[in-house]
């Protein structure tokens, strides 16, 4: 992919763990720039929820490898309606399912599939205008990115967002089974955490010159501004030196 200093125009790197609210912040601020948007966590979902349906051994890693060239994913860009398609098959709602999300850490943790898709992400990335958000974007795919946020939060606050997302309305009516909920989804992500941070082919991690946010105690708006101000700032400094 072309060098920063190839490139036409910047591209923002926003990597962190679930439940930071890296796809909400990620999308306002390619709104408030008038940038592209990539969601490179969908693209590993929807690689996962093609080898649940073909009934791919996730956990046998040269199965998931043996297969990693075979679904055609193909992503939108627009911030405000983000697709993402698998055989010309619009998965946007069933990549978000429980079976998927317990499966993802696996089939992401294969070389084969996280090479094939780094290829398609950067091929998406192009000339810049693009704000990229996923785990090893600042540290593998992008790497000099104009502004590289690490987006985190407190486990606590990380599964109350991720239950919201996931839980109905029958269970939130009910404090008893809300904290049941509540207790076992933050388990899953810290767990998920460990296999992301801990995997040998591009782990999880703090990118070396990357801003850490922490977006426990701010609203998705203060979170959007903030980093929109430090791109602004990056860009406007990268400009006059």
């Amino acid at each position: 992919m072309p060098t920063a200093a190839r490139r036409s125009s910047p591209v923002v790197a926003i990597d962190g763990p679930s439940g930071a609210g890296k796809s909400s912040v990620s999308r306002g601020v390619a709104k408030a720039l008038g940038y592209r948007y990539l969601d490179t966590g969908a693209m590993y979902r929807a690689v996962t929820w093609w080898m649940l349906r073909h009934d791919v051994d996730i956990h046998d890693a040269a199965q998931v490898a043996a297969h990693a060239a075979l679904p055609q994913i193909e992503t939108g860009t627009n911030p405000a309606n983000p697709t993402i398609t698998v055989d010309g098959l619009d998965v946007s709602g069933p990549i978000r399912g429980r079976d998927v999300t317990a499966a993802v850490s696996p089939v992401a943790a294969v070389p084969a599939v996280r090479a094939r898709l780094v290829e398609i992400q950067r091929q998406a990335i192009g000339n810049g205008d693009i704000v990229v958000e996923g785990r090893d974007i600042g540290s593998v795919v992008v790497p000099d990115a104009e502004l590289k946020v690490y987006l985190t939060a407190a486990p606590e606050a990380r599964a109350a967002r991720r239950t919201a997302e996931l839980s109905d309305p029958a269970i939130a009516a009910d404090e008893v089974s809300l904290h049941t909920t509540l207790h076992t989804t933050k388990e899953s992500l810290l767990h998920r955490d460990s296999i992301d941070s801990s995997r040998s082919t591009s782990p999880l991690t703090r990118a070396e010159g990357a801003v850490e946010v922490d977006s426990t105690d701010m609203s998705l708006n203060e979170v959007v501004e903030h980093v929109v101000a430090l791109f602004r700032s990056r860009v406007s400094a990268g400009a006059t030196s």
